[in-house]
């Protein structure tokens, strides 16, 4: 068995343990991350319905489209527009609940917020009387936490792609709402192995805010 020598000097027995200690934080940091992502995971998934699934709860208070960007045109980006196709299919199935469209329009030259509401209307024919809108859903928490505090919601469908579902969902049980996703995957996204990377550190950011909010 191979044996580490030992530093003789002082400085290279405390190089060595703070090595060691760095090491072992880094371990536990590692692990950490992926009890916090396993959790948040395993913890929601049985509530991620399909579109017909959905269609049949009752009593909703709101359809929560999360924003998810415009292109340079103002137009929906793909992920932004599957999301809204999937909201507006919930609505066309016969779904409960007003639409509840969140995005970022906190600038004027930036609005994810009216690209949907337009999308929703003259694509999939969607009444403008079954939308309301919330500009400054800012991120997935303020999204959710806006749909509780200042629309009254208690019962919600969340309508985002999968990996971002579980998220939003753990982000809304915390907040003490009764909450379901709908999945908007329809199609394969470019750039999709760097989001599911963020997000498992958006996970671990969340987790913590709900935990000390």
């Amino acid at each position: 068995m191979v044996r580490l020598a030992t530093p003789k000097t002082r400085c290279g027995r405390v190089i060595l343990t703070v090595a060691a200690v760095l090491c072992a934080l880094g371990l536990l940091g590692v692990i950490a991350i992926a009890v916090i992502n396993g959790a948040v995971v395993g913890s929601t998934d049985d509530r991620i319905l399909s579109l017909d699934e959905a269609a049949t709860l009752t009593d909703v208070d709101y359809i929560l489209v999360l924003g998810a960007g415009v292109k340079a045109d103002g137009s929906p980006t793909d992920m932004l527009h599957d999301r809204v196709e999937t909201g507006c299919a919930l609505v066309a199935a016969g779904a409960d609940g007003q639409l509840l469209m969140s995005g970022d329009n906190q600038r004027p030259e930036y609005d994810e917020v009216s690209a949907m509401v337009k999308l929703a209307c003259d694509k999939f024919s969607v009444d403008a009387a079954r939308i309301e809108t919330d500009r400054l859903g800012l991120s997935t928490y303020e999204s959710v936490d806006r749909a509780a505090e200042l629309y009254g919601a208690e019962r919600i469908i969340i309508v985002t792609q999968r990996y971002h579902l579980y998220r939003a969902l753990y982000i809304a049980e915390q907040m003490g709402l009764e909450a379901y996703g709908v999945s908007a995957d329809v199609r394969t996204y470019w750039g999709q192995t760097m989001r599911d990377v963020r997000e498992i550190a958006a996970r671990c950011k969340d987790f913590l805010l709900v935990l000390f909010d």
